[in-house]
């Protein structure tokens, strides 16, 4: 599968926040089904004992049609979340979206609704700087 074009960004933004990237990409096989996430990280909280896991999809938003990668991007968001579930239930999905898209076409009431109703994890990325820019 091909990685998506902001693919290395966020995996430096990942690594610049101190997360180890464990896969990239992650994949899992359940049920007789293939899913390949973009990266899986791990952190290693200096204030616990244990490490926190994250899976991260993540989407440029650069096609003619936001709601329809939208579409695509949630129906992804929600079968890997199910998966990881039954598979690595302390690993976090996040889906991971460039600033400008998340501040423009994310606050719109309809898919700002979907993101509560669904309870997508957000992580939010600069693409000149190659930074984490909000946890959401």
């Amino acid at each position: 599968m091909a990685k998506d074009r902001f693919h290395n960004v966020v995996r430096t933004a990942l690594e610049k926040e101190g997360w180890k990237i464990t896969a990239d990409p992650y994949e899992i096989n359940l049920d007789d089904v293939d899913f390949e996430i973009d990266l899986a990280a791990e952190q290693l909280l200096a204030a616990e004992r244990e490490g926190r896991k994250i899976a991260v999809e993540i989407k440029s938003f650069i096609s003619p049609s936001n709601i329809s990668e939208f579409h695509t991007a949630l129906g992804q968001f929600l079968n890997y979340r199910d998966a990881l579930a039954k598979i690595e239930p302390e690993r976090q999905l996040y889906l991971a979206v460039r600033t400008p898209i998340y501040e423009s076409f994310f606050q719109r009431r309809f898919i700002a609704s979907a993101v509560e109703r669904y309870q997508l994890r957000l992580v939010t990325y600069d693409v000149e700087r190659e930074a984490v820019h909000q946890w959401l």
